[in-house]
């Protein structure tokens, strides 16, 4: 049964997030965090041939999406399915063989439709599972300095807020503290398309 899902972000954003991940990752296993439908799943195991691309997400319409694609993309053997990972249910439960050789982990527009909780659980299990100098990246729409960044983004807000009070664009300097409370600094910052941004934090110690 083709249970794909399709999100129009996906394809919007996917290139520029290819571009900023081609400069941080080797091989290895590399974990996403709330993989949605796959599609940006998928799309980076094809581009970096060399890594194992674990998705997750806590939707079960979205695994049979995610696992969907796989088949799709004739990934079954190269790509595990989908772990059935909650970010707020810790401790995250990691099979072995992924804990052992993992380099990194990717989150894309997650934070800002999930409370504040979602971001503090991120970064304590990301800093459990990650070693010295690898990464967490964060991806989406985020302010600096607690001021947002375009018109757009004050729209888009309200618009959360009007789905879930507990929802909205997150600050930068915030997501920082929870990233030093956990052993991570922020390596950088990129603009992206769109007024978003990519947030690459490494794992100090």
């Amino acid at each position: 049964m083709d249970n794909r899902l399709f999100f129009k972000a996906t394809k919007r954003n996917r290139e520029s997030i290819r571009e900023v991940l081609s400069s941080i990752i080797s091989s290895g296993f590399v974990l996403e965090i709330g993989s949605g439908s796959g599609e940006h799943g998928v799309f980076f195991q094809k581009c970096f041939p060399d890594l194992i691309w674990q998705t997750s997400d806590p939707k079960l319409s979205h695994r049979k999406s995610i696992s969907s694609w796989i088949e799709y993309e004739g990934l079954n053997k190269k790509m595990p399915q989908p772990l059935a990972l909650d970010v707020e249910d810790t401790p995250w439960l990691m099979p072995t063989n992924l804990g052992l050789t993992l380099q990194g982990i990717i989150s894309i527009n997650l934070i800002h439709i999930a409370r504040w909780n979602c971001t503090k659980s991120l970064f304590k299990e990301s800093g459990k599972l990650l070693k010295s100098g690898q990464f967490l990246v964060l991806y989406g729409p985020f302010k600096i300095n607690n001021e947002y960044t375009s018109y757009s983004n004050i729209l888009f807000d309200r618009s959360l807020k009007a789905q879930n009070k507990f929802w909205g664009i997150r600050n930068i300097e915030e997501i920082d503290i929870e990233g030093n409370i956990n052993g991570f600094f922020k390596q950088e910052i990129i603009p992206m398309p769109a007024n978003n941004f990519s947030l690459i934090y490494r794992k100090s110690s």
